[in-house]
């Protein structure tokens, strides 16, 4: 992350206690255990969307478990590897709000690099163990990185999809940004209010009423 505008903002993070912990147990779970993602591509969020870039937050909960899912990006898969169902959940209501047509991978990068900030509260996971590196410290991390978004002066999009990520919305000053939420898009809760929602579209118009450049949403192949 030094090489990223980040660090600055995030340096007073790294001398805490609880940084020191977290990365001590990050550490002997990689020594014992496969860890998802990669640990190079542990900050990809915040390596591929600038935090001068960012306008829109959409944030997931922890990385996918499966062996090759995860790289670092919330709710994104690099082709070869097929689109879990969240993802391809996401994808019916691209094509729903926008007539965006599926594409024929799972990779959001293109997203990341408009500015997307596609970030998960703990960016890692134990293969085969969904949740197992959450309340280790990520969660403390992650809400920092949330509050510094927050404080950026011009409007910002976040997109809240399920209970986990609701929670955060108390972290946002919502007289200044636009918060955009509904039920997760896994399969369980889909239709409950995440099919139908219109997040692409309503953050595009949320963005054009501020001023902003919206977000080209298409993923091309």
């Amino acid at each position: 992350m030094t090489s990223t505008d980040w660090n600055p903002l995030l340096r007073g993070e790294f001398t805490k206690p609880y940084w020191a912990e977290l990365r001590q147990f990050v550490v002997a779970e990689r020594e014992q255990h496969t860890v998802y993602p990669p640990h190079e591509e542990e900050f990809a969020a915040l390596h591929l969307t600038p935090f001068a870039d960012v306008k829109v937050v959409i944030l997931g909960q922890d990385p996918y478990h499966g062996p090759g899912q995860a790289h670092g990006l919330a709710f994104s898969v690099r082709p070869p590897v097929p689109p879990p169902p969240s993802l391809l959940n996401i994808f019916k209501e691209l094509e729903t709000d926008l007539g965006v047509p599926r594409p024929s991978h799972g990779s959001l990068q293109p997203w990341a690099t408009q500015g997307v900030l596609l970030l998960n509260t703990a960016l890692t996971v134990r293969a085969g163990a969904a949740g197992s590196h959450q309340r280790k410290g990520w969660e403390t991390f992650t809400d920092q990185v949330l509050a510094v978004v927050g404080n950026k002066p011009d409007l910002v999009v976040f997109i809240l999809w399920g209970a986990g990520a609701r929670a955060k919305r108390k972290l946002i000053d919502t007289s200044r940004h636009c918060v955009i939420e509904s039920a997760h898009p896994s399969p369980l809760s889909a239709h409950r209010g995440f099919l139908g929602s219109k997040p692409f579209s309503r953050a595009n118009q949320a963005l054009q009423e501020a001023g902003r450049e919206p977000v080209d949403w298409a993923l091309p192949d």
